[in-house]
């Protein structure tokens, strides 16, 4: 199967230059690609007719069209009939619908306008969203500053790297739990939203904001995280090797602002990475997952460069810790919790609670596993991973991997999974889970032909290993990127095998951005989640009746340490340039201004709380990540 992309392009306004389904580079799709065995796949080709009373999306050779009201909001989806669109024009083409959300001014409607080509996964085409559009109930509407603000929120959230999409298979679930449902329902058809794991739906508050039962072909679930499909050849034998990693709904939210298990044991930062071998009519899935440590602690920003993690008092750690596992025993078996994080210092505080958690819980179900990643690796010596992969060999063989034939005949499941975790659950976890995966990946293609006995992945081919550590480090940018603003950290050893002056050097322009992020730019992105994902709700009579949470207060000290500090480096460096001589009097004047930049960048710190930009919606005081 030759190696295809594409991407669909509309122009906006009433002029359509090209269909959703076209593809403009590269050749076109193979024979009978576009075929599927799923009954009722989500509409992919669509035109959006926009009159004064109505949004109309009709399907291209579709036989029913979906009519949203704009001024009753009733979604309704009816027959196709010749003359309903005969004296209508397109407004434009659309590839999917995404939902509606209420703003303080009106509803939006919002619509996929573009798509990527990612590749096919399982006979179906997955695609990236590259464009969308908001779109107004009432287009006229009188606008208000606090409007504009949300609108812009959303977008913000809406231009996350990257948004994934299939029309046909289902991104949310695992093959595993693909087969699962199958089994559990035979008889029974369900749409591709209805029997998504709402888990790793993002737009699904934003979709069931339309209370329209009939409309589930209209749909468009989005999965956010990452997806890589990538064809592969060792030892003249021809395979699909795919990463899909999933990112979850329950407790999203950016690096400092989400950490730690909520009172229903979701935790932050929950990512499910799956790796998908298709050969030769069979496939293999091998599951892995990520999240902060589940029990209630934060990390809040202050300015300092790594604030001091700390439990939350009066919490009931146990609970939230047991309500997490009861749930990933149910979902994926038997857990190892490896634990990265440092074992002295803060990181060693949080590391002796969650050793003590899972000592009390007395669960033979959930092993676990503490690494001082750090520590062990100490002046550049990575190889000692191999210690923590051998202690986990044991388990890994044990679980083993989802393995069925195309025909349904099924030869063996995934009975555990490992939960991996860091501080961030970014990093170092992203460098383990790359090793456990190439581990599986070997046992996979030994399983079925590709390698020979007692033959490494590793070894049978250099431009396979090259693109497996590229791939792996691209899935760790893109999981840190959504979670802390920047690419991940230490990829110079997930791209090379080797930790390089180079990749620390990065690591250090990576680490000052997000030092920067995490301050003074995350209030807001938190702000948009909590929005998109329906955590916040929009009251209409905000900066009314009711005060806007858009409007921050600021105390004295907000405008006056700057101001003082500003006005004394600029005074200092002004003494030391511009006199003819130095004397005592320039000194003292030196001395002076030198003081009063210590004393501001002082107060700063000490009161570096007041400086950070914190959440609207959910201020401090009250904010737990919901």
């Amino acid at each position: 199967m030759n190696r295809w992309f594409g991407w669909c392009r509309i122009r906006n306004g009433p002029d359509v230059d090209c269909s959703c389904s076209d593809f403009n580079l590269g050749s076109p799709p193979p024979p009978g690609i576009m075929d599927s065995k799923e009954a009722n796949p989500v509409y992919d080709d669509m035109n959006l007719y926009i009159t004064p009373e109505s949004f109309i999306v009709e399907p291209n050779g579709g036989e029913e069209v979906l009519v949203i009201g704009r001024h009753d909001k009733v979604t309704r989806v009816q027959p196709a009939s010749g003359g309903q669109l005969a004296n209508l024009r397109p407004t434009r083409r659309i590839c999917g619908v995404l939902g509606t959300i209420h703003l303080l001014c009106c509803d939006y409607l919002m619509v996929a306008t573009h798509r990527i080509f990612v590749g096919v996964l399982n006979g179906s085409i997955v695609w990236r969203l590259a464009g969308y559009d908001i779109i107004p109930y009432i287009p006229n509407a009188i606008q208000r500053k606090e409007n504009e603000t949300y609108l812009r929120l959303l977008r913000q959230t809406l231009d996350s790297k990257y948004f994934y999409f299939s029309y046909r298979y289902d991104l949310t679930h695992s093959l595993q739990r693909q087969r699962e449902l199958a089994t559990a329902n035979p008889e029974q058809r369900q749409s591709l939203l209805q029997r998504a794991d709402q888990r790793f739906v993002w737009n699904g508050f934003v979709l069931r904001q339309f209370n329209c039962n009939k409309m589930e072909r209209f749909q468009l679930p989005l999965v956010l995280g990452f997806v890589s499909i990538n064809q592969v050849q060792i030892n003249g034998q021809t395979f699909f090797w795919s990463i899909v990693t999933r990112r979850s709904v329950e407790r999203a939210g950016t690096r400092l602002f989400c950490r730690g298990s909520n009172e229903q044991g979701h935790v932050a930062n929950f990512v499910e990475t799956e790796q998908i071998v298709e050969f030769n009519g069979q496939l293999t899935g091998f599951v892995q997952t990520r999240g902060s440590m589940p029990f209630h602690w934060h990390q809040l920003p202050n300015l300092r460069y790594k604030p001091r993690p700390k439990l939350v008092p009066g919490k009931d750690h146990l609970a939230a810790c047991s309500l997490h596992f009861n749930d990933q025993i149910r979902l994926y078996g038997n857990n190892v919790a490896i634990n990265l994080v440092d074992q002295k210092g803060a990181e060693g505080e949080l590391e002796a609670t969650y050793a003590r958690l899972i000592r009390e819980l007395g669960d033979k179900r959930v092993r676990y596993e503490a690494f001082d990643f750090h520590h062990e690796c100490r002046k550049m010596r990575w190889e000692r991973l191999n210690i923590l992969i051998d202690r986990l060999a044991y388990e890994q063989s044990q679980f083993g991997f989802y393995h069925v034939f195309d025909d349904g005949k099924l030869v063996s499941t995934q009975t555990g999974v490992f939960r991996t975790n860091c501080i961030d659950c970014l990093d170092r976890t992203n460098v383990v889970q790359s090793m456990l995966a190439r581990r599986s990946l070997t046992a996979v293609l030994q399983k079925l032909g590709v390698l020979h006995v007692g033959q490494q992945v590793e070894h049978a081919a250099g431009s396979f290993e090259s693109r497996f550590k590229g791939v792996w480090a691209d899935n760790a940018d893109l999981i840190s990127l959504q979670y802390s603003g920047t690419g991940a950290l230490k990829t110079d050893f997930t791209r090379t095998g080797k930790r390089t002056k180079a990749g620390a050097i990065q690591d250090g322009k990576n680490s000052l951005m997000r030092y920067y992020l995490n301050n003074f730019a995350d209030g807001q992105r938190q702000d948009g989640l909590d929005l998109f994902l329906g955590k916040y709700i929009i009251n209409d009579n905000e900066g009314g009746a009711v005060p806007s949470p858009l409007e921050s207060q600021r105390g004295w000290r907000f405008f006056t340490f700057p101001s003082v500090l500003l006005m004394a480096v600029a005074m200092f460096m002004i003494t030391m340039t511009y006199p003819a001589e130095f004397n005592t009097e320039n000194l003292l004047f030196m001395l002076f201004w030198g003081a009063m930049i210590a004393v501001s960048a002082t107060g700063i710190l000490h009161y570096g709380i007041e400086f950070v930009q914190w959440p609207r919606l959910f201020p401090p005081i009250s904010f737990q990540a919901p």
